[in-house]
């Protein structure tokens, strides 16, 4: 009898101490697992003027805790820079022509790449986006920030696009190998 006792305390004594280890690190992973979103980038113009002129050969979407993003990927070139400006306008208007293209959303950033939709040897075109209409295989739905997509123009070894979003919000943008990256937070 006194043996059954012994085990039971020890027993008890077990569970006790799994309960009370398991409490806080229960805590623990829910805490973890709550984002804290701090996009401390502003919305003011970014800029990199230095590039290697490369052909964009895709343009794809993500969607992220606490920012949608927007990747160009260009034809590989190792580590020489992409050049590229991305800012709040008015309005996008199409390289050469000046016309207005219109894009969903409460704010426009255009987006420009230092890399042509067309083969920069050939003049064969690369990525098959054509002015005034989304962007190939761009699919938004279910997007917190992104509302539409625009294919502006590719002029002058240039491409520019027009992104829809629902707000003037903060963003980055950044070149990660061969991509320039965009993303734009979903709140301030």
């Amino acid at each position: 009898m006194r043996r059954l006792s012994t085990t039971l305390a020890a027993l008890t004594l077990a569970g006790a101490g799994l309960l009370v280890t398991t409490v806080p690190a229960g805590a623990a992973t829910t805490a973890a697992a709550t984002v804290k979103c701090e996009a401390g980038w502003g919305s003011l113009p970014k800029v990199s003027t230095d590039t290697a002129y490369r052909s964009l050969l895709d343009v794809r979407a993500g969607r992220h805790e606490c920012y949608d993003r927007l990747v160009f990927d260009v034809q590989g070139i190792g580590d020489r820079p992409i050049g590229y400006r991305v800012e709040y306008v008015d309005r996008l208007r199409q390289d050469g022509s000046g016309d207005e293209i219109p894009v969903g959303g409460h704010a426009i950033l255009a987006v420009r790449v230092a890399a042509p939709s067309y083969d920069t040897s050939t003049g064969e075109p690369r990525y098959p986006g054509h002015a005034g209409q989304p962007l190939p295989g761009v699919d938004l739905t279910g997007f917190r920030t992104f509302q539409d997509t625009r294919f502006a123009s590719s002029f002058e070894g240039d491409t520019l696009i027009g992104l829809g979003v629902r707000a003037r919000l903060p963003f980055r943008v950044f070149q990660e190998r061969n991509r320039i990256v965009v993303d734009v937070a979903h709140t301030w």
